[in-house]
């Protein structure tokens, strides 16, 4: 590692560990609030009275959530570099491609099951809101509200820290840059954080839980082709930890 700063490298370790919890409790963070007037408000433009609407509340949404299958993958590789500030080298070597073997398995597995969930989630809201009027107001009752002020003040935080987290990274050792894998891992998971943004405010309120479910089928897809890369990654290393074992393990003499 060289001249590697270890405060800083801790640090960021910590902002991107926030990172990730944040994007897995943003179902409790965002979503919940009422949404009886506003449903009233659109029945009323339809034509339709929807009468006691008591209890609508507004979604939490799933591409927050999924923004943390992308980011668990930097919390894994930071949480890698600091490793090696406790572990020596050989020892690193030898269990680091079989832990990201096992990573990338559960990751790819996490990833399509949530590519899955959402793709249908999506099929099934697209399909009410055309079904108008009454599949309309299913939608709106359930769907129609997302809080989108809410979303981004918790999608700010989290590209902040992720910025945060990319710097710390940097002043722990400038020679992470060198490190393409690294870099495009930074520019993936911030260019992710700006397209939920932007889904979020491409179209009306009343939309964007369709855009924000396309949002996590996007993020789901980016994740398996990360799990991929990792698995792939992955064999080298263990290749090359079985040769090492090997050749310890062998006779030293005739």
């Amino acid at each position: 590692m060289g001249e590697l700063r270890k405060p800083f490298l801790l640090l960021a370790l910590l902002a991107v560990a926030l990172v990730v919890a944040l994007e897995l409790g943003a179902a409790l963070l965002t979503g919940g609030g009422d949404a009886g007037e506003a449903l009233r408000d659109s029945a009323g433009q339809l034509g339709v009275d929807v009468g006691d609407v008591a209890g609508v509340t507004e979604p939490a949404g799933r591409g927050t959530g999924a923004l943390a299958l992308i980011d668990v993958v930097a919390l894994w590789t930071t949480g890698l570099f600091c490793l090696s500030l406790v572990l020596p080298d050989r020892i690193q070597g030898r269990i680091q491609g079989v832990a990201t073997l096992i990573f990338s398995v559960l990751l790819l597995l996490g990833s399509v099951v949530l590519l899955v969930v959402a793709f249908v989630e999506l099929t099934v809201l697209v399909s009410l809101f055309l079904a108008a009027p009454f599949g309309t107001l299913a939608y709106l009752a359930v769907w129609g509200f997302f809080p989108v002020g809410d979303a981004a003040v918790l999608l700010g935080l989290i590209l902040l820290l992720k910025l945060i987290w990319a710097g710390l990274l940097i002043l722990a050792q400038p020679r992470f840059l060198q490190n393409k894998g690294l870099v495009l891992l930074m520019l993936t998971t911030l260019l992710c954080t700006v397209v939920l943004e932007f889904l979020h405010r491409l179209v009306p309120t009343i939309l964007v839980s369709i855009t924000d479910d396309l949002g996590a089928v996007l993020f789901a897809v980016v994740a398996i082709i990360w799990g991929l890369v990792l698995l792939i990654g992955s064999v080298p290393a263990i290749v090359k930890a079985l040769r090492a074992t090997a050749t310890t393990s062998s006779p030293s003499g005739g």
